[in-house]
């Protein structure tokens, strides 16, 4: 019976020890956005989905941006076409790699906002992303992602919130 226990208390401590490092990156602004990009690595090798889909979505942005871009698949389902980003967000291009990635903190954290970078090559070629962070649910998520393109910025939240042209959400039927 004291093996069983001890066996039993053991698995707990593994549990709870694995539960914590699951969350822990939460605890920092920068901390999503290296989940994030261990995620895309794992999709550019063609293992596993990016971060804006699940099982990542929901942990890694925060309730706001996670709804507009499960609102950007459902109208991707719907109407068979592209969503309102038509590239990764996260390396800024439809292809694409990430060597030498650097993440840090650009802005601090003030009222529950931060800024966070991540400067890596793609090809050969600098690119930088940066990340409007927000304290929610406990933990720091992604709010907003930036790139740059022809030399300006632009952010993914503002083009996911542009309408549709159909879908079941905009009350209007897609014809595929």
């Amino acid at each position: 019976m004291p093996a069983l226990r001890l066996a039993s208390s053991a698995a707990l401590a593994l549990g709870l020890l694995a539960t914590s490092n699951a969350f822990a990156a939460d605890t920092t602004p920068d901390g999503p956005v290296k989940d994030a990009y261990a995620a895309t690595v794992k999709t550019l090798a063609a293992s596993g989905e990016p971060p804006w889909r699940p099982p990542h979505r929901d942990k890694l942005m925060s309730k706001g941006l996670a709804a507009l871009f499960a609102r950007d698949d459902l109208y991707q389902d719907e109407a068979g076409e592209i969503g309102h980003v038509g590239a990764d967000p996260f390396i800024n291009g439809q292809d694409g790699e990430v060597k030498n990635l650097k993440v840090t903190v650009t802005e601090k954290p003030a009222n529950g906002r931060a800024l966070v970078s991540a400067a890596f090559r793609s090809f050969k070629q600098p690119v930088t992303v940066r990340f409007r962070m927000v304290e929610e649910g406990g933990g720091w998520r992604i709010d907003d992602i930036v790139n740059r393109f022809e030399g300006k910025d632009y952010s993914v939240r503002d083009e996911l919130s542009k309408p549709y042209d159909c879908g079941s959400f905009m009350n209007k039927p897609c014809k595929r």
